[in-house]
């Protein structure tokens, strides 16, 4: 774990010299010091680091969680719901066409569905905040549509897992889907009415104490969350969504920092691991396709959220590029085809698609200025911008 953290930590020092997101770099790390790479071996088996990865991934969506206020939902609650689901619809009708084009196979054809429809919860909360934009206006709609992404994703899971694996039990799958929407809605009734008595719980003055407190019960509800189908990362984005409206909100969001940053470096440093580059060129052409279709609809998507929320050229790159990343979802879907015994190519091109995205997304919505210039309106916004600057360093 410490030679996880000191080489996550070396490379991004040297990617900061010349401008570089941590984010790739760190998955950099896992790649080159990982078994499917020639070399130094620094962990034979990614599972060693399961644990801590996946605490990486909770305090990610805790913290998501945390900058998401009540507020937000009252107010914005419908508009959240059309841009999510239109999100989901372009994109994962977008998955699955492309899916069956391949001629791998139904089961595989929906597996690919999830893998290229969903974003990655934790790249993007990482890019928000190694951006800088929490606070900008688009942000609400982004973490609105990973927030129906994920409660998609709950249901998802529950729907796919007897369809893959060759399970004809319909009422099971039945019941499995109701047990998660049960506990989502468990979730959701706490969050609405349950803050006040929840905030009296952790009115704690001791910093201590309140680590230990939120951190436990964070860790506990996405536990509990996964035992009911529902994934981990929803049950913890939800206890942060409850914690950030009661008294003690800001003080949780200084705290989590050091964690979230520090874990978080654990979970991309553990996805690289779990990468075997060597396979990668058996699938390129499929993975650059595919590349290909995601871009557009995260475009397309932008644009419908742009449209929503009534956004200009600077908001509506930023919705595209910054939804861009898959990662961990996509992740567990290849698990779960393995395990299944579904085509062998699904592995490696969800490793390769995975792995491009995660490196491109943070680079790309960095620069997310390039494409306003090509959206409806973005060449006079930038004409102003720039006339705006010159203004200003004339008045100098």
């Amino acid at each position: 774990m410490g030679g996880a953290f000191v080489a996550a930590a070396f490379l991004a020092r040297l990617g900061g010299r010349i401008g570089l997101p941590t984010i790739p770099l760190f998955i950099l790390a896992g790649i080159l010091l990982g078994p499917n790479t020639p070399g130094y071996v620094l962990l034979e088996d990614p599972h060693d680091l399961e644990m801590l990865s996946a605490l990486g991934l909770v305090l990610l969506l805790f913290y998501l969680g945390l900058e998401f206020h009540m507020d937000d939902l009252r107010t914005g609650g419908r508009k959240m719901a059309v841009a999510g689901s239109a999100y989901l619809l372009l994109n994962v009708g977008a998955g699955l066409g492309f899916g069956f084009a391949l001629g791998w196979g139904t089961s595989e054809a929906l597996v690919l569905a999830g893998v290229l429809g969903i974003s990655s919860s934790a790249i993007v909360t990482k890019i928000l905040v190694d951006l800088g934009r929490i606070g900008n206006k688009e942000t609400r709609p982004i973490l609105g549509i990973i927030v129906v992404e994920d409660i998609f994703l709950a249901l998802y899971l529950a729907a796919l897992q007897p369809i893959i694996s060759g399970a004809d039990g319909l009422g099971a799958a039945l019941w499995d889907i109701g047990k998660a929407f049960a506990f989502l809605l468990l979730l959701a009734v706490a969050a609405r009415w349950g803050t006040g008595l929840i905030g009296r719980l952790f009115a704690i003055k001791d910093n201590e104490l309140l680590v230990i407190s939120f951190l436990g019960a964070a860790v506990l509800v996405a536990g509990v969350a996964e035992k009911f189908g529902v994934a981990d990362a929803i049950g913890a984005f939800m206890v942060g969504l409850i914690l950030g409206n009661t008294g003690a909100g800001d003080r949780i969001r200084d705290l989590v920092h050091p964690l979230r940053d520090a874990f978080a470096a654990i979970f991309f440093f553990n996805f690289g691991l779990s990468i075997a580059p060597g396979d990668l060129p058996t699938v390129i052409g499929p993975v650059l396709i595919a590349i290909a279709v995601t871009v557009t609809m995260n475009l397309v998507a932008g644009l419908v959220t742009a449209r929503v929320y009534g956004f200009g050229p600077q908001p509506t790159a930023n919705v595209a590029t910054t939804l861009l990343a898959r990662g961990e979802f996509a992740l567990i879907l290849a698990t779960m085809a393995a395990a299944a015994g579904l085509d062998g190519r699904l592995s490696p091109f969800i490793a390769g698609y995975v792995l491009i995205l995660a490196v491109v997304a943070p680079l790309v919505a960095g620069r997310s200025h390039w494409l306003a210039r090509w959206l409806p309106g973005g060449r006079a916004d930038a004409e102003r911008t720039e006339g705006s600057a010159e203004l200003v360093e004339a008045g100098r």
